[in-house]
């Protein structure tokens, strides 16, 4: 492409997107970030939203809040850093919204489409890197870790989490690609700069 590129991945609990975010960033001298909590704003967002205290949120004002987030992180992280002529690679992005609070919680999704097209206007992930793994591979992975208020959830919240996301993928092969993220790490990272490669010319 002749311009900087907004790479998102995205996927369920225990899908390795993190990892995977960091190296694709490394790799390509890029800007990393996340959501939520890609700036200092958002960090203290991400506290309330992580919080397994935090009990009584109501699913509306976690959309809001996330959107909040959403919308500082554009405004301080990806758009300057694209102006600049960097790539940005992102540890979620607007598609985790539409599959966590639409599809998980089952707010509208038309509505947290139009609230959250508001909070970063056009500037939409170019390429969205779907990771999926197996559910035995997830519950393994969160066996290890001590669980965050979204990872506790519910497997049932956890499988329309899942099925939203490959329902967008499906929906948009334009702008999504889905992987396989059960092999080896190594493995995967080189199937995803391939992809990036190919789609992108990167």
């Amino acid at each position: 492409m002749d311009r900087p590129v907004y790479i998102a991945f995205e996927g369920a609990e225990g899908c390795g997107k993190s990892t995977q975010a960091r190296r694709l960033a490394a790799d390509l001298d890029a800007i990393h970030t996340r959501e939520t909590g890609g700036t200092a704003i958002g960090e203290r967002l991400r506290a309330i939203l992580h919080d397994t205290s935090v009990t009584d949120l109501d699913d509306h004002a976690e959309a809001l809040i996330i959107a909040a987030d959403r919308a500082q992180h554009l405004a301080e992280v990806v758009r300057p850093a694209l102006a600049a002529g960097r790539n940005v690679v992102s540890d979620r992005s607007v598609y985790s919204t539409l599959a966590y609070q639409g599809y998980g919680r089952g707010l509208p999704l038309d509505d947290l489409r139009r609230i959250n097209g508001w909070a970063i206007g056009d500037t939409w992930p170019d390429l969205v890197v779907l990771l999926r793994v197996p559910e035995h591979v997830t519950r393994d992975r969160m066996s290890r870790r001590e669980l965050d208020r979204f990872e506790r959830a519910g497997d049932e919240f956890h499988r329309r989490v899942d099925d939203g996301f490959v329902e967008m993928a499906d929906a948009d092969p334009e702008h999504w690609v889905v992987v396989d993220a059960s092999g080896p790490i190594d493995t995967v990272t080189a199937t995803i700069r391939s992809i990036v490669r190919e789609r992108l010319g990167l």
